[in-house]
């Protein structure tokens, strides 16, 4: 008779090993910041300010702004060097409601949301590179969402490998971007078309311009949701989200000046699809299929890299959450949340459906209804996927806010706590990272209006869900500072 304990692989409620390095983190970092917005914000920003350079200078205050929201992850996360992030320090610095709030807005709203849309934007681009009727998107986008979330069961070094590869593809697809601005301003170089007499010349709004600038810069702080699993994280892990942000910086600053070198002024603020336009300049229609192709690989690697480490947060959650204890084991064989990982790519899948399909809008109309709400305008929407990003941004940077002024609470009311690394310049750059952030939670519910009540629906259900299930027994802040790695310690729900 067999030995079952021999075929069976042996779970845990902790990661078996840490597997990231200082490569590894970087290029997670850059695999879900680089999706699609660099390939459709740039001639977004450029209508919203008078000159090539007043552009390139918000590209760079984005990425400024960013690295000094990476300084406070990066004294958060060396502090309190565990798995899921802002789950860990919204958790210790405010409540463990609010810890809760937050993990369960990522699994049901905000990181599933971003994955469907990002799927939606992979299946899109898929059509195109096959050449596939539109019909086809929505299949394609499922496809990814499935594909992705396998190769994460499979195991952490072979997710790992997959994210490596798919960032490094897009780094030198956007190199090559900006070698063909450089072909293009050197050889091609654009004409300049003069505005026509009496034509406005556009209203300038810095203040919307800077919207679209921190969207593309969005997901770096993702990298915090392994640092259980980082090697020597009190190095590598301020370094990656350092040198992640920075390389970003330089790549988007380098696109769009390649833009404008290859288009012109006038060309590259009206231009639907920048690179596109840019690689066809130099090399023809096949630019723009190579471009698409670039794009779709940009989107799997944002949705793969989002699985790997949402699924991290889903994790602390079921560990810490006896209703949700099947996604906080951990497959001792392949290294991965098996339970998180299927919970976070199965939300994504359910969104994808629900605002992918028509009786799905039409499902959600009728709820809406029952609480008194206008049926949404999907058609002004992308079918939809738009929702998801508008309705889902307030309550992203909320939490963002929160979590960066949990910095100066934990200073305050944990002076003794290690600190392996300390922000420079403290706090001024918390304060920095704290009002962009303001801003960004004020410009993002402007600009969803009633949208932003439907992202706040399922924050409002954890609420019911906390107070149901996790009331009186939620213990997560409690782990000694010195516990690195999610376990049982901090009882269960």
């Amino acid at each position: 008779m067999a030995d079952a304990s021999k075929s069976t692989p042996k779970v845990s409620v902790v990661p078996s090993a840490r597997v990231f390095g200082l490569f590894d983190v970087v290029a997670l970092i850059v695999g879900i910041v680089v999706g699609t917005a660099i390939f459709k914000t740039p001639s977004l920003i450029f209508q919203n300010v008078e000159a090539p350079g007043q552009g390139l200078a918000l590209w760079g205050l984005g990425g400024f702004l960013s690295l000094c929201g990476a300084l406070c992850y990066a004294e958060l996360a060396t502090s309190l060097p565990r798995n899921g992030g802002d789950y860990e320090y919204l958790g210790r610095a405010y409540s463990p409601a609010l810890g809760f709030l937050f993990g369960w807005a990522q699994w049901t709203a905000v990181l599933s949301g971003s994955i469907a849309a990002m799927a939606y934007a992979f299946g899109d681009y898929a059509v195109r590179v096959f050449g596939m009727h539109e019909s086809s998107s929505l299949s394609w986008a499922l496809a990814g969402v499935a594909t992705v979330t396998i190769l994460n069961l499979s195991g952490a070094r072979t997710g790992t490998c997959a994210q490596n590869l798919l960032s490094i593809a897009k780094i030198l697809g956007l190199l090559a971007i900006v070698a063909a601005g450089v072909a293009a301003a050197l050889f091609f170089p654009a004409e300049e078309v003069a505005r026509p007499q009496g034509e406005p010349a556009g209203a300038v709004n810095l203040g919307l311009a800077l919207v679209f600038v921190l969207y593309a810069f969005g997901g770096w702080n993702d990298a915090a949701f392994i640092a259980a699993e980082v090697r020597n994280v009190q190095r590598n892990l301020p370094m990656a989200l350092l040198l992640g942000t920075l390389l970003i910086t330089l790549l988007y600053v380098a696109v769009n000046w390649a833009t404008v070198a290859a288009l012109g002024w006038h060309e590259a603020r009206v231009s639907l699809a920048p690179a596109a336009d840019v690689m066809r300049r130099v090399i023809g229609p096949v630019g723009e299929r190579l471009v698409s192709i670039l794009v779709a690989a940009s989107a799997l690697g944002a949705i793969h890299g989002m699985i790997l480490s949402g699924a991290r947060v889903n994790a602390r959650l079921g560990a810490d959450t006896r209703l949700f204890a099947s996604m906080g084991h951990w497959s001792a064989r392949t290294g991965t949340p098996i339970g998180a990982t299927v919970a976070l790519g199965g939300a994504a899948t359910l969104l994808l459906l629900g605002v992918g399909t028509a009786s799905g809008q039409a499902l959600i109309d009728r709820l809406l209804a029952l609480f008194g709400f206008s049926p949404i305008g999907w058609a002004e929407y992308s079918g939809g996927f738009e929702v998801l990003v508008t309705s889902t941004a307030p309550v992203f940077w909320a939490f963002f806010l929160l979590s960066g002024a949990s910095v100066i609470i934990l200073r305050i009311r944990e002076p003794e706590l290690p600190r392996p690394f300390r922000i420079p310049l403290y706090p001024l750059p918390v304060l920095i990272f704290c009002a962009s952030c303001t801003y960004m939670l004020y410009a993002s519910i402007e600009y969803a209006g009633p949208l932003t009540l439907i992202g706040a629906v399922p924050v409002s259900v954890g609420i019911v869900v906390y107070f149901l299930a996790a009331r009186g027994n939620y213990r997560a802040s409690q782990r000694p500072p010195g516990d690195d790695l999610p376990g049982p310690r901090g009882g269960t729900l």
